[in-house]
């Protein structure tokens, strides 16, 4: 009897130890954004990457498809109350929906007065419906504010994509632990007139994969070849179907590729040389 009530003793402080660790796994998946998070105990090896992801490239237009923009199903579901936003991809500090769509806005530039224009005698000083000088209190009333509009989902073609490369020394092969995604105004847009890559969120990407997962039919990674063989995005991140390119490699001073090596130019070549140095150290852990 004394052993029976030995083994199920055991039993329960087994069962509650297994408990135990799902709970403290799946808090930290909630936390830094991996969908399948690997035990600690079990990496050998972590290096954490950004890459970017052009949908423009012909591989990854199947994620850009027409009506199914990646862009569009994500700030869809932000707007629906859906997904959490993002500061940033340290996913600590969160966005409102209302700041998003602030994010994706932009204002046109007022347009000044043409040189033909200032020829004929025209002139910005403010002036009444028929042309005469406006009268003081008209004049200093504020300008009209320039019109607000917003970036179509093609528009927003540009993302970043972080992960944990990680050696799991118990499966014996290397992962790609993708923690967060985030959405970039392209610097190359005529409405953006800083010039500059400008971030609007950033989502984690188990966040993601449950909103794909639960729109079937519009987060759709087409497949030109097949209709009938369309996947969901999930899968897609998950096959590694889309094509990038690596633009920061983590470092002590938290630097970008191109910041380390003085120029864009010089940051594409490093970039190659990381992705081959990566692939390199997994074949050496293969050969001894």
């Amino acid at each position: 009897m004394n052993k029976v009530l030995s083994f199920a003793a055991l039993a329960a402080g087994l069962m509650l130890s297994v408990a135990a660790s799902a709970q403290e796994q799946a808090t930290t998946a909630s936390s830094n954004g991996s969908y399948r998070p690997i035990p600690s105990s079990d990496i050998m090896f972590r290096k954490t990457i950004w890459r970017a992801i052009d949908l423009r490239e012909k591989q990854n237009k199947p994620m850009f498809s027409e009506g199914r923009e990646i862009s569009g199903i994500i700030l869809d579901a932000v707007k629906r109350g859906e997904l959490q936003a993002y500061r940033n991809d340290s996913l600590t500090t969160t966005l409102s929906s209302a700041e998003v769509v602030s994010n994706m806005s932009y204002q046109e530039a007022a347009a000044g007065l043409s040189e033909e224009e200032k020829a004929a005698g025209f002139s910005n000083e403010s002036t009444d419906d028929w042309g005469a000088p406006a009268k003081k209190g008209a004049a200093n009333a504020a300008p009209a504010a320039a019109p607000s509009y917003g970036y179509r989902p093609k528009d927003i073609y540009q993302m970043e994509l972080k992960e944990d490369m990680i050696f799991d020394k118990k499966r014996s092969r290397m992962y790609h632990d993708i923690k967060s995604i985030t959405l970039l105004v392209p610097s190359t847009l005529s409405a953006n007139t800083a010039g500059i890559e400008k971030p609007i969120a950033s989502f984690k990407y188990s966040d993601l994969v449950r909103v794909f997962r639960a729109n079937p039919d519009k987060a759709i990674w087409f497949n030109p070849q097949n209709d009938a063989q369309h996947k969901n995005l999930a899968d897609a991140f998950e096959l590694w179907l889309f094509n990038s390119y690596i633009v920061k490699v983590s470092n002590p001073t938290d630097s970008r590729l191109d910041e380390i090596y003085g120029s864009q130019q010089q940051g594409i070549l490093a970039s190659q040389q990381a992705a081959a140095d990566l692939i390199e150290y997994e074949y050496n852990l293969w050969s001894f």
